[in-house]
């Protein structure tokens, strides 16, 4: 289910995550900025409005002459007695007029290299370096592509893969049978029943279901189609008993880390935190990967190598991407964004399991998806990233998997000083502040305001300690 937005303009709500992207290599100067508590400027479409425990953030999208502008946002901040404003309007110079040359079937038939169109719109892509803007179609394909067709000459000028991918597959079950038999050695043996001794497995209550029979509630919903190999898991009694032999207990799996991840982001005081159902597609690729599609706000889990549904932890990572877009639209352009999604992710999954399974040396809390990464690793424990590593800003490699294991040590350490509750609360109001394409160190400002305002200046120092620790401050 798509989130539903606060304004009824198709153009606007569509891809929002795309609109906020970087369209253009480079960039130029945007307009001056409002100041708190000045009239939000004319130029500007509400997109949402998000409640965190300390305000209101209000999030617009540019545009010009009615036009969206790629890249183009500005929010504003209503916590304490006054309102802040961030600023990422883009400035759009020697545009003549916004009426396309090339028809909207046009452009879809020019990106067809690149999937089906699932739809278009037309925006404004501004100029690099003082350039003149353009005008361009953008159509979103069935491929999870974003592809810019020049609007005066019919050609593609930029395509952008959408999809936001965790480096691995598995899935298991609470939150994994690695981390619940305290046990390296199992093997996938292509899904056989055999390979996980029947003890790992959890009765767990699935709460929240909309009682249709399918695996749909208030926060998460599986996706797949009602028929073919992996048709949606139906039960008119809302019993679900698959071992990992059936394809549908990966469905009730991701179902369950889903809507339990909700529920602790609630118990946290957040109302408003990706509050609606999720949408989840369950084995329906079979690349050694899952991902979080903004524009389709969808997150897919492949069954290459341990099929990622078997790993709560997998799911949990994706989910961090969702929660990131659905409090700051279009959040992840740029490498250090990037790598904020990516250590977030791993976080949030590491975070899951402190709740429910113990610090073991056989599976610390600190190794995230050790049951999925038992396909390509051959050295216990069996980890795809960890949060402990020693690396800095000084051994940024730009890889955004690789880097967000410095961003996420940093979390991790707030974890350690804080506690559990009290750290991701304040890393998740501290989000609502980031900008789309943040930067290290503006984010980690951000989380020590965060830290200031909930919690007060003592506390505020060992955040900022965090940060400096791993050269990010």
């Amino acid at each position: 289910m798509r989130r539903t937005p606060l304004i009824a303009t198709a153009s606007v709500v569509a891809a929002v995550g795309a609109l906020l992207s970087t369209a253009a290599a480079g960039s130029v100067a945007a307009p001056a900025p409002a100041t708190a508590g000045a009239s939000v400027p004319a130029d500007l479409t509400l997109v949402q409005v998000r409640q965190s425990l300390l305000g209101s953030h209000s999030w617009y999208a540019q545009t010009y002459r009615g036009v969206p502008v790629l890249g183009g946002w500005y929010a504003v901040h209503a916590t304490g007695a006054a309102a802040s404003v961030d600023d990422g309007r883009r400035a759009v110079t020697g545009l003549t007029s916004v009426s396309p040359g090339v028809a909207r079937a046009s452009a879809a038939t020019a990106a067809k290299g690149h999937g089906n169109a699932r739809g278009s719109r037309l925006v404004v892509v501004p100029g690099a370096a003082g350039a003149a803007a353009t005008l361009a179609w953008q159509v979103t394909t069935d491929q999870d592509k974003q592809v810019l067709v020049d609007a005066r000459s019919g050609r593609v000028t930029k395509v952008t893969d959408e999809r936001v991918l965790a480096s691995g597959s598995g899935k298991v079950f609470d939150p994994n049978p690695v981390v619940a038999l305290q046990n390296e050695s199992l093997k996938d043996a292509n899904n056989a029943d055999s390979a996980v001794p029947a003890s790992a497995y959890k009765t767990v209550t699935l709460a929240n279901l909309d009682g249709s029979g399918y695996l749909k509630g208030s926060w998460a919903n599986v996706t797949n189609s009602k028929k073919g190999k992996n048709a949606a898991a139906f039960s008119s009694t809302l019993s679900f008993p698959y071992t990992r032999s059936d394809t549908r207990f990966e469905q009730v799996n991701s179902y369950y880390a889903v809507d339990r991840v909700q529920a602790y982001i609630q118990s946290l005081g957040f109302a408003d935190v990706n509050h609606e159902s999720q949408d989840l597609s369950v084995n329906t690729t079979t690349q050694d990967n899952s991902w979080y599609t903004p524009s389709q706000d969808t997150i897919t889990i492949g069954t290459g190598g341990v099929d990622d549904g078997e790993d709560q932890e997998v799911v949990w990572h994706e989910y961090g991407h969702a929660v990131q877009d659905d409090q700051v639209p279009g959040f992840g352009s740029g490498s250090d964004a990037g790598a904020i999604g990516e250590g977030f992710g791993d976080y949030l999954a590491a975070t899951m399991s402190q709740g429910n399974s113990a610090d073991t040396a056989t599976t610390p809390w600190v190794c995230v998806m050790d049951w999925d990464s038992t396909s390509y690793t051959s050295t216990t424990p069996h980890c795809i990233r960890r949060l402990d590593t020693t690396k800095t800003v000084a051994n940024r490699t730009g890889e955004v998997h690789d880097d967000g294991e410095i961003w996420s040590h940093a979390l991790w350490d707030v974890n350690k000083a804080f506690g559990r509750d009290k750290a991701t609360r304040i890393i998740l109001e501290a989000q609502f502040s980031y900008a789309p394409s943040t930067t290290w160190a503006a984010a980690a400002e951000k989380t020590v305001d965060a830290t200031t305002a909930l919690y007060g200046a003592t506390d505020a120092a060992t955040v900022r300690a965090a940060f400096h620790a791993r050269g990010i401050l």
